[in-house]
């Protein structure tokens, strides 16, 4: 049989088909200096390998969708600004931040970092970074470990409600906290 099928009695390399594989002698000098491979390393060199290194990854950077940063409305501003001073003032220092343990949702604008991406330089993607806010500083809120340039800030939301309504809602002067004079905030806009 040849492959499932029947050998024909005229078949030119019958005598070389039904030879059994070559067994070398042990003292043969070819097989002293090159010994058989053992299975488990023969099996190596058949195993698939990546001829185009970092090929994947470049593929799936492309699938990523970037877009415009959108500018945001004076309203926009100082109501993301109001909500930038609550904040400030809830965890201005890391005893406070300790304290409060203020659990945030921060919307921000990251730019694309891809150089060979067409958004390169104008698109990014919008990121929501969620947990407790540890410090925010002139330049920067920290959020658990991430820091967020507050000029790419775009939404902050609490998800922590007090008599059913965010700490957002209420207004400044509401808080106890508030009461305290504020060293160290700048007056002018944040944003």
């Amino acid at each position: 049989m040849i492959c499932f099928s029947e050998m024909p009695e005229d078949f030119k390399y019958k005598d070389t088909f039904l030879l059994s594989p070559p067994v070398p002698e042990l003292s043969d000098s070819f097989r002293l200096r090159h010994p058989s491979m053992d299975p488990i390393h023969r099996a190596k060199i058949f195993s698939p390998f990546a001829a185009l290194t970092g090929f994947e990854s470049a593929i799936a950077s492309k699938k990523v969708l970037y877009e415009s940063r959108r500018e945001l409305s004076d309203d926009e501003k100082d109501e993301l600004d109001r909500r930038i001073r609550i904040l400030y003032r809830l965890s201005r220092n890391c005893r406070l931040a300790r304290e409060n343990a203020f659990p945030v949702e921060i919307t921000y604008f990251t730019p694309c970092r891809d150089e060979d991406s067409t958004s390169y330089g104008t698109g990014g993607r919008y990121v929501t970074v969620s947990g407790i806010c540890r410090e925010i500083g002139r330049r920067t809120v920290t959020v658990d470990k991430t820091a967020v340039p507050l000029g790419d800030i775009v939404q902050i939301e609490n998800p922590k409600e007090v008599d059913g309504r965010s700490v957002f809602d209420f207004p400044e002067s509401g808080f106890p906290e508030f009461d305290d004079p504020d060293p160290g905030f700048p007056d002018e806009q944040c944003i």
